[in-house]
């Protein structure tokens, strides 16, 4: 088999290109690293060239439709569902993105994989921070308040919550001789959640409180 220029330069594309990826998800210590995109973007890459000449010329999709599939079950591996909170979609949409644009250097569309690099790129470093802005004005925290039964009722903390505009789902209430255990997702404003953070920290009826 003669030596081929072309998918040299492929795959030396591919493994920038994850590298770009992976570093940025490295820096933000991520399950899925520097190593593991680019094994994704090159990968993929090569699935693609390999589809193209097993299949030449009638049917080159053969494999490397089977590539979403395997991709799917690695995205997968990535993502943790804690309560009402999930984690790990940013990097799992992060190793599909890696992985079509492997494909796209390994099919030959150059400019669609540049243009997919850039976007991406753009995405996992400039919109962090409008992400940000967004998460100070929507907070979510998950509350275990700890307080005595016949020092405080319930729908007291209901109404500390409503005051402060805050919306909140209620997921568990416990009691412990004369302790009572309260569970919640609270949801608002970061200025509006530390306020309610002040009023637990300074009440002498709240005996422990974590969010």
């Amino acid at each position: 088999m003669e030596f081929s220029y072309q998918e040299t330069i492929q795959l030396l594309l591919s493994l920038l290109i994850g590298g770009m990826i992976g570093i940025e998800r490295e820096y933000s210590s991520k399950a899925a690293g520097f190593r593991t995109m680019i094994l994704i973007s090159v990968g993929s890459t090569l699935f693609t060239i390999i589809s193209r000449k097993l299949g030449a010329p009638a049917n080159e999709d053969r494999i490397a439709a089977n590539i979403i599939t395997g991709i799917g079950f690695i995205g997968a591996g990535v993502v943790f569902k804690d309560g009402f909170s999930v984690t790990g979609l940013t990097t799992a949409a992060s190793i599909w993105v890696t992985a079509a644009l492997g494909m796209a250097i390994g099919s030959g569309d150059y400019v669609l994989a540049g243009e997919g690099t850039i976007l991406t790129i753009i995405i996992l470093f400039l919109f962090e921070y409008i992400q940000l802005v967004i998460d100070r004005m929507h907070q979510r925290r998950t509350y275990k308040i700890s307080f005595q039964k016949d020092r405080i009722k319930i729908e007291e903390i209901r109404d500390q919550l409503r005051s402060r505009g805050l919306k909140f789902i209620e997921r568990s209430e416990t009691k412990h001789e004369d302790d009572i255990r309260f569970s919640l997702d609270v949801l608002g404003s970061q200025k509006k959640v530390d306020d309610f953070n002040k009023y637990l920290m300074n009440s002498d009826l709240i005996k422990s409180f974590d969010c």
